[in-house]
């Protein structure tokens, strides 16, 4: 997979996760968690746009770093509606594994920019 194919990837993703926060219901909890996520979902897709267009090594790897954190807090903000009863685990069997796999590949990614550029 390319960069400009990843780039892609993370921005649909990020779509998915706002249309899975505009789905959930207008309760305290469910709007707390669904901030969250939405923040974390949407900071992946921008944030791997801005690592893409960094002017330096140490700002790539910067940012890349963010798209881990934040990848990994929207795998767990969805883990926690389904964990909340907020929503059916089946509503998320296809978002929760890409959410994963972006945040393994972004993690391998990172791992491989800090050994080749070393701060």
């Amino acid at each position: 997979m390319n960069a400009d194919e990843l780039e892609d990837r993370t921005k649909k993703f990020a779509l998915r996760i706002i249309k899975l926060v505009e789905s959930l219901p207008r309760t305290f909890v469910a709007l707390h968690i669904g901030k969250q996520l939405l923040k974390a979902g949407t900071s992946v897709a921008a944030n791997y746009r801005a690592a893409r267009r960094a002017r330096s090594k140490n700002e790539f790897n910067s940012k890349l770093s963010i798209v881990v954190e934040e990848a990994d807090e929207s795998v767990f903000g969805m883990e926690m509606l389904i964990d909340a009863g907020i929503v059916k685990k089946e509503l998320l069997v296809d978002l929760i594994p890409e959410g994963t796999e972006i945040l393994k590949i972004m993690s391998r990614s990172r791992k491989t920019a800090k050994q080749n550029h070393p701060a």
